[in-house]
């Protein structure tokens, strides 16, 4: 017996789209079972959708971008490695008898040249994501991705980081196992890596979390992803100990790629497809291994000695402001 299609999960600001794409395949349906021509006002009914997607997906709020980059659907870290990586084999463990399923990591080959891959990885419904952990680390998983990127250095193979986490585990246990000091560690020992390190923010990008695989040379950034020092939700319970200002927040987070690349602290953005990464994942895949590919020629041919220098530069300056005259 078939399984039953699975229905599309839609964000509020997608009901309307979706609407009018159920109303074109009714229309469409109905001419076939009456034999009626109705090519024209079908293609007059996706223009008016392509147009509504384009207003829509144009004027996103911080927090409306925010739901994107938590979409279930949205490629996850294994996704976009099945999809752009002509060689895969996950590696597990961090020496210290843990393996977080939470970040994963192991070899592939992109654009035929070896590389290591480390990522936060995220479930696709509620059992995936239990196990999971929902994409939050633990001090086992961040241990277990600089030892994959101290493989990396030893064999001189560039590192790939994978952004997709609301935060670092905060559980008691993850600060019995030293979740500050793993973080912490892997942020030094980064810096201190001689071969390229391109990080991307595939999804939604928070705190420490994020930061413990985001040390790099370069950092992408999907369109819909986000960066921030923490959720909005969290931000607006500090602050207005009230989190449904979590909408307020996250503008003034400046949680967005466009918000970062104007900041000065993104490298590069990477456009989606129309409707998001979620709506077509195998041309998402193939947008960010385009630009992977790309930052990895222009970073190999620089000396080690160089990119360090340039990495460190890079973290130096963010941050930096100038005081206006008294």
């Amino acid at each position: 017996m078939a399984s039953p299609e699975r229905k599309p999960l839609l964000l509020d600001f997608e009901k309307p789209l979706a609407e009018l794409e159920t109303r074109i395949d009714q229309i469409r349906q109905l001419a076939e079972e009456n034999g009626v021509d109705v090519s024209e006002q079908i293609r007059q009914l996706e223009a008016r959708s392509e147009q509504l997607r384009q207003e829509i997906f144009s004027s996103l709020s911080p927090m409306q971008r925010l739901q994107l980059a938590r979409h279930p659907r949205r490629p996850s870290t294994l996704d976009y490695v099945q999809a752009i990586a002509d060689e895969w084999m996950e590696l597990h463990g961090d020496r210290r008898g843990s393996d977080d399923p939470a970040l994963v990591g192991g070899l592939a080959r992109l654009g035929g040249k070896p590389v290591v891959i480390v990522g936060h990885q995220k479930g696709r419904d509620t059992k995936d994501n239990v196990a999971r952990n929902f994409g939050m680390a633990s001090p086992g998983g961040y241990r277990k991705a600089m030892r994959l990127m101290e493989h990396a250095n030893r064999f001189s193979m560039p590192v790939l980081t994978f952004i997709d986490t609301p935060g670092a585990w905060a559980g008691i246990e993850a600060e019995h196992l030293g979740q500050g000091e793993a973080i912490a560690y892997n942020l030094r020992e980064m810096f201190s890596l001689d071969v390229p390190i391109v990080c991307t923010v595939i999804g939604e990008g928070g705190s420490g979390g994020a930061l413990g695989i985001g040390v790099g040379d370069r950092l992408l950034m999907f369109e819909h992803a986000v960066y921030t020092v923490a959720t909005p939700e969290a931000c607006a319970a500090i602050l207005w100990k009230d989190a449904r200002k979590a909408p307020q927040a996250a503008e003034a987070l400046k949680i967005t790629a466009g918000d970062l690349k104007n900041l000065g602290i993104l490298d590069e953005l990477l456009p989606e497809p129309s409707g998001a990464a979620h709506a077509d994942p195998l041309k998402a895949a193939e947008i960010l291994k385009q630009a992977l590919l790309q930052n990895l020629e222009e970073l190999c041919g620089i000396t080690a000695a160089h990119r360090r220098e340039l990495r460190y530069q890079k973290f130096r300056r963010i941050g930096m402001f100038l005081e206006g005259a008294a």
